[in-house]
């Protein structure tokens, strides 16, 4: 007789599946004393000064999922500011941009999160949190991310998505939001699914799923290993459809050589990447970690523009202002400790020396198109400031 025990979680027994198919229960020893004891906390065993030290100045970062480029970004954080019991910083897998504000807003522990901008205008507009630029600032601008639009073969272009079935990433991820901004201004009707990109692929293989949104800074390791047979990306045409959140970019060979063919470009929009904290106030204690992890970031930062990390670390400019947002008063005293040419680099919505930066990634052969895309940046940023009546 084959039988199956299933043990139950507080040692009251087993069920057992006899040949007939009939589910028993066989009686166990129980010791009702054991299952009630407590143990006894790290302080009352003599241990209050590691817990004290252990705890006195470790910072929480909301990072994404582990395929993203946030968390890695949050684990860098992590490798380059770590300094023993001076800072631990403590980089935390979640779903992504969307719920990294809504963790920053509501879930304890949470110091500080990497999100999306066009997450916290759309909070904002939607009025998910009140008074919510006064209780979320930034410490700096991180870099651009780029919109990946990953298609089967039979998907010619983004608008034969229309009534397709699109995988919107986890939900709490950044293309919640993103995707149905996307969808609404190019007035495309989609069917979104809520599954983690990973499996979605999969299902694209199956014909379950005829795209992915990805709201990733590129290169990123989802695609590297995926075959050309299984899809392609699509181009998103940057227009005035989407200059209030948004800035133009680009797909290249260097970025996805399996999956785009070299001297080819795909356009796409990006996605400004925000270091947000909570506006903790002065003589908090939470502040006052808040505020060591601003010291290290910014006296470190250059560490951060060195191999082996993100090479995306290099298009971020401390200075550069986010518009719509407060900087956090901590980081900005810090940059008025800089060198006066670092303070004086930043300009409304993307600097531009940035934008020169940017530029010169999305197209490095060439200079006209280079001038142009710098063009159109600057005039964006104009636009975003008379919006923001900066």
């Amino acid at each position: 007789m084959r039988r199956v025990v299933l043990w139950v979680a507080g040692g009251v027994g087993a069920l057992s599946l006899a040949a007939g198919g009939a589910w028993s229960q066989t009686p166990q020893p129980f010791n009702v004393a054991q299952a009630r004891a407590v143990p006894p906390t790290a302080a009352a065993s003599g241990e209050a000064s590691i817990v004290a030290r252990t705890n006195a100045w470790t910072v929480t970062i909301a990072g994404g999922q582990l395929e993203d480029t946030f968390m890695r970004f949050a684990a860098e954080l992590a490798r380059a500011l770590d300094d023993g019991d001076e800072l631990r910083v403590l980089p935390i897998a979640t779903y992504g941009a969307a719920e990294n504000l809504n963790d920053l807003l509501y879930l304890k522990g949470i110091d500080i999160a990497i999100t999306h901008t066009d997450v916290f205008h759309e909070f904002k507009r939607k009025k998910r949190a009140a008074n919510l630029e006064q209780r979320v600032n930034y410490i700096s601008q991180m870099y651009v991310g780029e919109l990946h639009v990953f298609a089967r073969h039979d998907i010619k272009t983004i608008y034969d998505l229309e009534g397709q079935t699109v995988g919107f990433d986890t939900k709490g991820a950044g293309p919640t939001v993103t995707g149905p901004i996307l969808f609404e201004r190019l007035g495309i009707k989609v069917k979104p699914v809520f599954i983690n990109n990973s499996a979605a692929l999969e299902k694209m293989k199956t014909g379950e799923i005829a795209a992915i949104l990805h709201t990733v800074g590129k290169p990123n390791n989802l695609f590297t290993n995926v075959s050309s047979d299984v899809g392609h990306f699509l181009p998103v045409e940057y227009s005035e459809k989407f200059s209030d959140y948004y800035v133009p970019s680009v797909l290249t060979h260097e970025d996805y050589p399996t999956l785009i063919k070299e001297g080819e470009k795909i356009e796409t929009i990006g996605i400004p990447v925000v270091l947000a904290v909570y506006n903790w106030p002065e003589g908090h204690d939470r502040h006052r970690r808040v505020e060591r992890f601003i010291q290290y970031y910014f006296e470190r930062f250059d560490t951060l523009r060195k191999p082996p990390f993100h090479p995306k670390w290099k298009e971020i400019n401390l200075a550069a202002k986010v518009p719509g947002w407060a900087r956090y008063p901590v980081a900005e005293r810090m940059l008025e400790q800089m060198q006066p040419q670092a303070v004086a680099a930043a300009a409304p919505g993307i600097d531009p020396a940035y934008a020169r930066t940017q530029a010169a990634r999305v197209v490095p052969n060439n200079r006209a198109e280079q001038e142009r895309l710098f063009q159109e940046f600057l005039e964006w940023s104009r636009r975003r400031a008379q919006r923001q009546g900066r």
